[in-house]
């Protein structure tokens, strides 16, 4: 199948394509959207984050049916090859087509969520479409924190229904998403000479995951498992840290950790016990993280190490703190409601620095487990801050638009619209906590490997989801 520009929604899909827009870099993107308004008589509003709204007044027949909002976001994340010479600044994406999917040379595509601007844009454009009033919001800064979305202003999202068109599967949609915030500590270390052996402790060969879709899985926590291996140390030998570093990415379980210490006590003595602690921990991981291991070594002597005070406040807080999946739901089969995740652990000029991840669906979830850290900061003398919080969108057993997203599936492709609940953030949750009555579905086309260079749309896929939402959108009568 062909990437056919003929066609208005793939029209708009290659012109978004041209034009650079990644997380931070969205003005072009955002000035061409009101150039679009203006060339089609639309009322918008542009703000100063460069999100843009455009309204489009009822067509005949449907003056008094309930505003719909459309929603997706503009930029995208900006990803490439090694070898690929891109400058995501200035450089159109490259398109190409391959077995009947849609691929960008050695980038990220973008489908995630250009699908959605093109979808509005072919919509707005199209006088024929029978349509209630629509409000069709474009928002920025959605991959690095929904930041354009809870910029925008209450009184200019007109609708209490809405389609999301961030949300991939084509006959499938999300029912709920969780919220979340930044949790950061730091710890401010004092040190003292060394005469005593210096070892590493390293853990190795876990998978990681995202900390939302995969963190009821029971996989192993690299930070986690380093602080505990050093405690369970602590029960035969004296220790004191040196230095403490681990994973990567705050929403990332991480996969790897090391921790340099030094001890006074036989290395035999030392290495029993970190040997024990991995034949328990592999045990325990058997079957969510058999690649497991710990890697054990004596290293370069240092002259400077915590004291004996600091090491255990720097241990005692990650092997306290509560970690990974917490509660799940008791209405949706598998879902994860509340979690969280040490997800990066760093030492430098004598500060330690955690970087903890919360989520829940409900926002009293998410204050609980602030409430809970911020008692163990204060019991071990860490200072915390919390940060980019995002409110959660919870289940609704209750929603006509998702009643109508069924019907026109049944009509369409013979069978039920599909369900999918998930413990990762979206913008759905920002518009939930400005209109708490909104009715929210999401809908989208099917695509595979996104926010890296491998990301692909499935053209056919990206063709039937757009009939698909026209006709949802005729039946929002």
């Amino acid at each position: 199948m062909e990437f056919d520009i003929t066609k208005r929604h793939c029209y708009y899909f290659n012109e978004c394509a041209k034009i650079p827009h990644g997380s931070y870099n969205e003005k072009g993107i955002s000035d061409w959207l009101v150039r679009f308004a203006k060339d089609h008589n639309l009322e918008y509003k542009q703000d100063e984050v460069w999100n843009v709204i455009m309204y489009k007044p009822a067509s005949v027949g449907y003056e008094d049916a309930e505003p719909l909002i459309l929603q997706a976001h503009t930029d995208m994340v900006a990803e490439k090859n090694k070898d690929s010479a891109h400058d995501f600044e200035k450089d159109p994406l490259q398109l190409y087509v391959e077995d009947g999917w849609l691929h960008a040379k050695g980038t990220t595509l973008g489908a995630d969520d250009c699908t959605g601007v093109a979808y509005m844009l072919a919509i707005l454009e199209d006088d024929d479409l029978p349509h209630p009033p629509l409000t069709c919001i474009f928002t920025t800064m959605e991959e690095v924190g929904l930041f354009g979305a809870m910029a925008l202003k209450p009184e200019d999202i007109r609708g209490k229904r809405m389609i999301s068109l961030d949300g991939g599967g084509e006959t499938s949609t999300l029912l709920t998403s969780a919220g979340g915030i930044q949790v950061d500590l730091t710890y401010e270390t004092v040190t003292e000479p060394n005469k005593d052996t210096t070892y590493a402790v390293r853990v190795r060969g876990l998978t990681g995951g995202h900390s939302g879709g995969e963190i009821n899985k029971e996989k192993g926590n690299a930070n986690v498992i380093a602080a505990r291996v050093l405690k369970e140390l602590q029960s035969v030998a004296d220790i004191r840290l040196v230095s403490f570093e681990g994973g990567l990415k705050g929403n990332a379980i991480p996969r790897e950790a090391d921790v340099v210490f030094t001890s006074a006590a036989d290395k035999n003595v030392v290495e029993a016990s970190v040997k024990a602690s991995e034949a328990a921990v592999k045990e325990e991981l058997e079957f969510s993280d058999a690649g497991f291991h710990l890697e054990f070594e004596t290293v370069k002597p240092v002259t400077e190490r915590m004291t004996a005070a600091c090491t255990e406040d720097v241990l005692d807080f990650a092997y306290l703190m509560p970690n990974g999946f917490q509660h799940k739901s008791m209405a949706i089969e598998g879902l994860t409601v509340t979690s969280l995740n040490l997800g990066i652990v760093t030492t430098k000029d004598n500060t330690v620095s955690y970087t903890v991840t919360i989520r829940s669906a409900m926002d009293s979830g998410v204050t609980n487990l602030v409430n809970v850290l911020k008692t163990l900061a204060k019991r071990t003398n860490w200072k915390m801050e919390t940060s980019a919080a995002y409110p959660g969108w919870n289940y609704s057993p209750v929603s006509p638009l998702r009643d109508t997203y069924d019907k026109v599936c049944q009509e369409i492709y013979g069978k039920p619209l599909q369900l999918i609940a998930a413990h990762g953030g979206c913008e759905c949750g920002v518009f939930k906590g400005f209109v708490p009555e909104m009715d929210i579905v999401s809908c989208g086309p099917v695509a595979m490997n996104v926010h890296t260079p491998q990301e692909k749309l499935n053209l056919e896929s990206f063709d039937r989801t757009y009939t698909l939402l026209c006709n949802i959108v005729k039946e929002c009568r």
